[in-house]
C-alpha cells in the first residue's frame, strides 16, 4: 500500500506564508505526477498545482504568482510555498500522487488525509 502524509497546514493572517509538505511512503516504484487540490468550505474540492517528476509545473490561475510546488524525488516528498496568502485561500489542501508500484504497473491517484490552511486576521 501506499500512504501519503501531509503536514504544515495552520492560520496565518492575509498576506503571510505557509509552506505544506507531503510524504509518500509504501510500495513505490516510481511517480510521476504529484500535487496539490484544496476544497473550501461548501465547495467543491478544486485543483490547485502539480509538478512532474521532471520538475514541469502548473497552477490554477488564482495562485500563480503566489504559491510554488517544488519535489524531492528521492524523498518522495512534494512542497507548496504559498505566499501572499489571501482569505480566500482558506481551504482543506489535499496532496495526491500518481503511483507505479511496480515495474509494469499502472499508475494509480493516491491521496493524503488533508491539512487545514485559515487565513483570517
Amino acid at each position: 500500500q501506499v500512504q501519503l502524509v501531509e503536514s504544515g497546514g495552520g492560520l496565518v493572517q492575509p498576506g503571510g506564508s505557509l509552506r505544506l509538505s507531503c510524504a509518500a511512503s509504501g510500495s513505490i516504484f516510481s511517480i510521476a505526477y504529484m500535487g496539490w487540490y484544496h476544497q473550501a468550505p461548501g465547495k467543491q474540492r478544486e485543483w490547485v498545482a502539480r509538478i512532474t517528476s521532471g520538475g514541469s509545473t502548473d497552477y490554477v490561475d488564482s495562485v500563480k504568482g503566489r504559491f510554488t510546488i517544488s519535489r524531492d524525488n528521492a524523498k518522495n516528498t512534494v512542497y507548496l510555498q504559498m505566499n501572499s496568502l489571501k482569505l480566500e485561500d482558506t481551504a482543506v489542501y489535499y496532496c495526491y500522487a500518481e503511483v507505479q508500484q511496480t515495474a509494469r504497473g499502472m499508475f494509480r491517484n493516491y491521496w493524503g488525509q488533508g491539512t487545514q490552511v485559515t487565513v483570517s486576521s
